[in-house]
């Protein structure tokens, strides 16, 4: 599968196919701190990535008003 990660931009491959849980583990990346994307569509934690799956992972941001 490809992974295209944000801050910084980068692109990686890894055989799939595996859970999202298992992905974030091995990127060291905690789930509540990143969105993950499929297809334009947020994919849930417990979800199955296909060996074939092109997804992005970007980190939440959040704000507040002034």
């Amino acid at each position: 599968m490809q992974v295209n990660l944000r801050n910084p931009n980068r692109t990686l491959q890894f055989d799939g196919p595996m859970s999202i849980v298992a992905l974030l583990q091995k990127l060291e990346l905690n789930r509540e701190s990143v969105l993950v994307i499929r297809g334009g569509t947020l994919v849930p934690g417990d979800a199955l990535l296909a060996a074939d799956d092109v997804v992005e992972i970007r980190p939440v941001i959040s704000g507040g008003a002034a």
